[in-house]
């Protein structure tokens, strides 16, 4: 396979995805651009309300034959889906990087995560049973069942446009339910690769639908009165808006939002070790990650904190920036001009406050002859204090803030002060300082040596204040339960 093959050929129009047919879309026609080399590779639709109460309909009236085939017939039709993305595993991770702009190697990351969370699905004979007890009185036996609810929408984000509608899609369908998946406008063809593996797995029409958009399609999907729920993935004050109007309407909510994670460094760690981790963590999907490290807080004197930046800065100056179909290269693009003016924007709001720029990511070099519109070099800040507008704000970009702590108590303090709760770290080699991190921060994930807290597909993607919305997550058991209501039956015979 050539080094830069690239699986979208030519500039096709996205079609929605609704009852088992492609149909095109009646709303506006967009452009979508590959990043890295800022040319246009597909168009996308903005599709209008009537088509997302299309699939609504089409969702609806497949739901009841869906929900009585058996556990182990629907497991069976993620299973061939799942094997499907094994099968075209590198043509689906290149079109990740190909709309997006992340390193071919991330984008192998990205299908590997989603094409678990289908694998778990497949366990959905076991992972939906309930539970019973005879005798509860005399005569009486009680037990539960998990019950599919009907319609969920699933809006996915532009930074894992494989990956992060899988975290509920594959739940979704396989204890019974239909979904609706809006993909980003952004980078649309992820969910359009996924979607023709549905339709050749087999699925019944109706089950897995696809409508493309923007705001019409969110706002038909909060306030139609035939969706179930919404499983949402993106920044905060979106997440804070769907999590009320989900409440409003009555609709279970999942709604995660933003995040400012800090890692944590300890005098003790193993330097190296965790310098490694740093660089994918800061610099990863160029920052453009909600399990992104933001905020170094270093611990410790004055010679180790010296010896260890130094070491940081001179890694970080050796990250490969380029397109990431380039097996080579270590960093891609940011994904449009918009979120690399944001990130600027960032870096003079970093200087302007007293920061000292050590890195400045804006000089850097391209590897290969590609236009610069969308690339960013990473940027190193030290001399940061948490209330900075860099040490508080979550970027989504390639920029390290660099703090300092006296100790562990005061860098805890620092790190819980945060109105986000993401995915917060520790590196270090003593088990108490470990144990006292994982205890006292307030963070849905906690990394202790490991820079980005991912949860595996059999445990839930959790997350605290400001990063997330609701009560149950998506993967594994907890979005069993989401996508399923407890009936509890009790019964005698005389």
């Amino acid at each position: 396979m050539a080094v830069l093959e690239e699986p979208i050929k030519g500039v096709p129009l996205v079609k929605n995805y609704i009852n088992g047919e492609w149909v095109e879309s009646k709303g506006e026609i967009k452009d979508v651009v590959n990043p890295a080399k800022y040319e246009t590779i597909g168009k996308v639709p903005i599709s209008t309300r009537d088509e997302i109460d299309a699939a609504v309909k089409a969702s609806q009236e497949a739901f009841p034959d869906w929900r009585r085939t058996t556990p182990v017939a629907r497991a069976r039709y993620v299973f061939r889906l799942k094997n499907l993305l094994e099968e075209h595993f590198e043509e689906v991770s290149r079109v990740q990087t190909q709309e997006h702009g992340k390193t071919i190697d991330e984008s192998r990351g990205e299908t590997r995560r989603g094409t678990e969370n289908v694998e778990v699905a497949c366990g959905i004979p076991t992972l939906q049973m309930g539970y019973n007890l005879e005798d509860i009185a005399t005569g009486i036996d009680e037990y539960l069942i998990r019950n599919p609810l009907g319609v969920f929408g699933i809006i996915g984000p532009f930074n894992f446009p494989f990956m992060i509608p899988l975290w509920s899609a594959p739940y979704a369908v396989a204890t019974g339910n239909c979904v609706i998946v809006k993909p980003s406008s952004e980078d649309p063809f992820s969910q359009l690769k996924i979607a023709e593996l549905v339709e050749e797995a087999g699925f019944p029409p109706g089950v897995w639908n696809v409508v493309n958009g923007g705001r019409v399609v969110v706002t038909g999907m909060l306030e139609h009165p035939g969706i179930q729920g919404i499983a949402f993935v993106g920044s905060t004050p979106t997440a804070k808006y769907i999590y009320q109007k989900c409440g409003e309407t009555g609709k279970r909510v999942i709604a995660q939002g933003g995040a400012k994670n800090f890692i944590v460094v300890m005098p003790d760690c193993n330097v190296n070790a965790t310098i490694t981790s740093l660089m994918t963590s800061f610099f990863g999907n160029t920052g453009q990650r909600c399990l992104s490290g933001a905020n170094l807080l270093i611990v410790g004197d004055d010679k180790f904190y010296n010896s260890f930046i130094e070491k940081v800065a001179d890694s970080v100056s050796k990250i490969v920036i380029g397109y990431g179909l380039d097996e080579s290269v270590q960093m891609g693009p940011l994904r449009d001009t918009e979120k690399k003016q944001r990130v600027l924007g960032y870096i003079d709001s970093g200087i302007q406050a007293g920061a000292r720029l050590m890195l400045d990511g804006r000089t850097f070099k391209i590897r290969g002859d590609y236009p610069d519109t969308c690339f960013l070099g990473p940027s190193v800040f030290e001399k940061v204090t948490p209330d900075m507008k860099i040490a508080r704000e979550e970027i989504f970009g390639p920029v390290m803030s660099v703090m300092r702590a006296k100790s562990l108590d005061e860098a805890i303090d620092v790190v819980n002060d945060c109105d986000f709760g993401n995915g917060h770290a520790i590196f270090t080699a003593d088990g108490k300082s470990a144990r006292q991190f994982q205890y006292d921060v307030v963070s849905g994930n906690i990394g202790i040596n490991i820079g980005i807290v991912a949860p595996m597909a059999f445990f839930p993607f959790s997350g605290m204040k400001d990063s997330f919305f609701g009560i149950l997550h998506t993967q594994g058991k907890e979005a069993v339960r989401f996508f399923t209501e407890s009936k509890v039956v009790i019964q005698r015979w005389f």
